[in-house]
């Protein structure tokens, strides 16, 4: 049996297979799960799921398909409004992963989600982190800057394979410098 939250609704996931399951499989307006035989509320079990990079999802094992259902996506879905068929993803507008209130999130673009995630507390936290580090590096400041005025110069006649073997470095790193990936804090 499951208690219903004050103004909290449940509705079915339908998914690819869900006739072959024993159970039915519900969330709620409020982000939790359920399975349950004929009414949530009445024979109904909460299901804390498995925590996939941080997010809250069931698995579900299903014949010719994909068995893992992402409960924001399903909460989204069910509860959310869709402005455009241009809105593929789903964002949680406090950063809070494990927070699937049906008011914490919102269909977005990949534009949108990339801007969300950069506005992230724990993506600002990493980049100071990573900006302050000292320890562990293979680069050191003088010689990002002497990469970068040899990746920067119009008349450079070495490659960036040949820099990368001289610092030690994968052609990859290269590029980030250049970007300003890595690095970005040293003109």
């Amino acid at each position: 049996m499951v208690k219903k939250h004050s103004g909290e609704t449940w509705k079915q996931i339908l998914f690819n297979g869900h006739k072959q399951f024993r159970k039915k499989y519900a969330v709620s307006s409020h982000g939790r799960a359920a399975s349950y035989n004929t009414d949530v509320e009445k024979d109904g079990k909460l299901l804390s799921g498995s925590l996939t990079s941080g997010y809250r999802t069931l698995n579900l094992h299903v014949k010719n398909g994909n068995g893992t259902i992402y409960i924001h996506r399903e909460v989204a879905r069910l509860f959310c409004k869709k402005t455009s068929h241009r809105y593929k993803y789903v964002i949680h507008v406090n950063h809070k992963k494990k927070d699937n209130h049906f008011k914490n999130l919102e269909w977005a673009t990949l534009d949108t989600v990339s801007t969300h995630q950069q506005k992230s507390p724990e993506k600002i936290a990493y980049k100071i982190k990573q900006a302050n580090k000292t320890v562990g590096l293979k680069l050191n400041a003088s010689q990002v800057k002497t990469i970068k005025s040899i990746l920067n110069d119009p008349k450079r006649s070495i490659t960036y394979k040949q820099l990368a073997a001289r610092y030690k470095v994968s052609e990859m790193t290269l590029y980030r410098i250049r970007s300003g990936e890595n690095w970005g804090r040293i003109k």
